[in-house]
């Protein structure tokens, strides 16, 4: 079972970036769609930036032009790259296929305060 590990969450003031990273236990890059989702508490699960395996992006309309996401295969691993944060980002931040398939990681928490 493919396990998938989050990193990079923390605290940063409103305008702040923040880098995350997802590693996978298998070479996965090249066989499924990835995504970033997020989910805060009593909130749904959310799809916020996806990369198809030819490396074609789709973002959501709250995080266009702040978000961005990539994968480097060789290294089993997908990057949300988020510039400008805002409060409401503040949530917690999950990756997994796009449709998800596997095992939920732990997240990486991401609080966005002044």
């Amino acid at each position: 079972q493919v396990q998938l590990v989050e990193s990079g969450g923390g605290k940063v003031q409103p305008g702040g970036s923040l880098r995350l990273s997802c590693v996978a236990s298998e070479s996965i890059s090249s066989l499924y769609a990835m995504g970033w989702y997020r989910q805060g508490p009593g909130k749904q699960r959310e799809l916020v930036a996806r990369i198809s395996t030819d490396g074609r992006t789709r973002y959501a309309d709250s995080v266009k032009g702040r978000f961005t996401i990539s994968r480097d295969g060789a290294k089993n691993t997908v990057y949300l790259q988020m510039n400008n944060l805002k409060p409401e980002d503040t949530d917690a931040y999950y990756c997994n296929s796009e449709p998800s398939v596997f095992l939920w990681g732990p997240g990486t928490q991401v609080t966005v305060s002044s």
